[in-house]
């Protein structure tokens, strides 16, 4: 069964945060629905690529993938039937919730990459990259503790160091093939990336100075829902470090992550044995007390795909939501691609990293460039 975040406004939302149906309005920048596929069609060397390794043979099921996910994308480029489109996307979605079709746009192209690649089975091949990137991630948790520790908090550079964590953690996007091109040159450092590597401000969506004036001048939130990205250094050297800010300020948190694996993005069950267990034998005074008395704690979403429909929710999240104060969504699938413009009763903080050109055009800004779009709650 699925639900609906509770506080979200569900009358005027989308999830697809750009239409890519047409190509002639101002919205889109120029940006057509072909260089869109053709997005997806640059990454799927990436899939095809951990699905060789995952496969451990001849790669002939690798190779099923690649060319089925091909075909899906040269019918959806072409100017077809529109059921002949949805046909072949939706059958390619082998496992998927059954959403309204609502034409060819990010959400059903990742519904039917993830399914194309479930539909020959493989279920998780960016098991091992994710375990080793959580592991490395981990051995330098404490020093950026402790770098978040040294910086002021009345003025709002604590906050800032924190935001700027999470956004050097969010390059760390097998999903994207400017990242993953990244780490195929030999990976990216957090420290280096974090101090020199975060675009100047202004970011192409920055509400960070509301953001700084709630936080620093309003009522802590009671509880915040955090809908989190990938492995390794985003997870864990960006959001943790922003879970335990909430925390020392005395909101509740809960971890929102897939419930199925997609991409390098972790999932609840990989939170709850790699993660966890490493955060209470660090032994920092706010992250192992709010572990042991729930304060913090980890909720599958029932999203499938690195993107997320918030009315296709699983019961555990949508309970825990109900009290929520703030809800964050985070990254470039989560908080820009889908649900960027989305509208809550709670305050809301949709935080990412750009990586896709695209992206950067249709937000006015350029590649590697950041996202702090904040909105208060509406006054009642």
């Amino acid at each position: 069964m699925t639900r609906a975040f509770p506080s979200l406004v569900v009358d005027d939302y989308d999830p697809s945060t750009f239409a890519w149906d047409d190509e002639r309005t101002e919205r889109n920048r120029g940006i057509t629905k072909t260089q869109w596929l053709s997005l997806f069609e640059r990454s799927t060397a990436e899939f095809e690529r951990r699905a060789r390794e995952d496969e451990g043979s001849d790669g002939v099921r690798a190779s099923a993938f690649a060319s089925s996910f091909a075909t899906v994308i040269a019918i959806a480029r072409e100017d077809a039937r529109e059921d002949e489109v949805r046909k072949a996307v939706r059958g390619a979605a082998h496992g998927a919730y059954d959403a309204p079709w609502r034409g060819v746009n990010c959400l059903e192209m990742c519904r039917a990459r993830d399914g194309a690649l479930r539909a020959r089975g493989f279920y998780d091949c960016f098991s091992k990259v994710k375990r080793e990137e959580n592991r490395a991630a981990l051995t330098k948790l404490r020093d950026v503790l402790a770098s978040i520790d040294l910086a002021e908090d009345a003025n709002g550079e604590r906050l800032m160091s924190v935001i700027r964590g999470c956004f050097a953690g969010n390059i760390f996007d097998l999903g994207a093939a400017a990242s993953a091109a990244l780490f195929g040159e030999g990976g990216c450092d957090f420290a280096s990336t974090k101090e020199k590597g975060i675009k100047a401000r202004p970011w192409c969506v920055d509400d960070f100075d509301a953001l700084k004036a709630r936080w620093l001048c309003g009522a802590p939130h009671k509880k915040a829902i955090m809908f989190v990205d990938n492995s390794g250094a985003d997870i864990v050297l960006g959001m943790i470090p922003l879970a335990r800010e909430l925390l020392r300020r005395g909101t509740h948190v809960v971890i929102a992550a897939n419930s199925v694996p997609s991409i390098n993005d972790i999932t609840a069950i990989e939170l709850e044995e790699q993660i966890i267990p490493a955060l209470v034998d660090l032994g920092d005074v706010i992250l192992s007390p709010a572990i042991a008395d729930g304060r913090l704690r980890v909720v599958a979403s029932g999203s499938d795909m690195p993107v997320i429909d918030l009315r296709y929710l699983s019961d555990e999240i949508v309970d825990e939501a109900q009290d929520a104060d703030l809800v964050i969504l985070e990254g470039m699938g989560r908080g820009i691609e889908t649900n960027l413009y989305a509208k809550f009763s709670i305050d809301s903080l949709k935080i990412a990293m750009v990586k896709h050109q695209e992206v950067a055009t249709l937000l006015g800004g350029e590649l590697y460039d950041c996202v702090v779009k904040f909105d208060c709650a509406p006054e009642r």
